[in-house]
């Protein structure tokens, strides 16, 4: 089986989970957006990806990002967008945002000027997503922003011309029942709906969750083992 072949086998099989996951919960068919996580994978894979159909990939390192990002724009038929999905460093949110078509992990006030600023020199607007904890108060694993801060957070977001607020992201906490924890996503997103109806994305579930948090709501999944197969190891 060539490379191609294991990518298409392997979509088919997580575009048919997600279109019953869809069905399970009253969804209809094409819902929920995937978007392909290429970490420690070359760029010929995007390269097939794309070819395959897959308009999203995700990465969460930005030096392999911005290098893959630029490996790839020789393709002037490569309709990909790239979501930046990993935990942001300050003093590289404006370099991501040269080459991110969306950021999913915006967790506090400090890093929208930098990333408007990026936007402004690339010259296009960014999507931006509020990264919103799962995790209890004082865990080790806590990522996101407290979600009593989403709105005032929001609100920064709101005020820079060259970003897009496009709605949540969440990781579910390691060692806790997916499900529970994206039954509290829907709670905090259902809020956030209410002062922002049009920021409607949540990006939620992974390999193993996939299922879990499209039932609470999902509208983009970002998957990677189950599309690539095992990552072949830290770089």
């Amino acid at each position: 089986m060539t490379r191609r072949e294991e990518l298409a086998a392997n979509l088919a099989t997580v575009h048919a989970r997600i279109d019953a996951a869809c069905a399970a919960a009253g969804r209809p068919a094409g819902d929920v957006h995937l978007v392909v996580v290429t970490k420690f994978f070359p760029a010929s894979d995007v390269r097939l990806l794309a070819e395959l159909g897959v308009t999203d990939v995700g990465e969460n390192r930005h030096q392999e990002a911005e290098a893959k990002a630029a490996e790839c724009a020789d393709l002037a038929d490569l309709a990909v967008r790239w979501h930046y999905i990993g935990g942001l460093q300050s003093n590289k949110a404006a370099a991501v945002a040269r080459y991110a078509d969306v950021i999913e992990s915006v967790d506090r006030p400090g890093l929208i000027d930098r990333i408007a600023r990026g936007a402004d020199e690339r010259g296009r607007p960014v999507d931006v997503l509020l990264q919103v904890s799962l995790d209890a108060p004082g865990s080790e694993h806590r990522a996101g922003a407290d979600p009593d801060l989403l709105l005032e957070l929001a609100a920064s977001v709101d005020l820079a011309p060259q970003l897009v607020l496009r709605g949540l992201m969440a990781v579910a906490p390691l060692g806790e029942d997916p499900a529970e924890a994206f039954a509290r996503l829907a709670h905090i997103r259902a809020e956030f709906l209410e002062h922002h109806p049009e920021a409607s994305v949540l990006s939620a579930g992974m390999s193993g969750d996939l299922e879990a948090a499209i039932s609470a709501g999902a509208t983009h999944v970002r998957v990677g083992t189950a599309v690539l197969g095992s990552r072949p190891g830290v770089q």
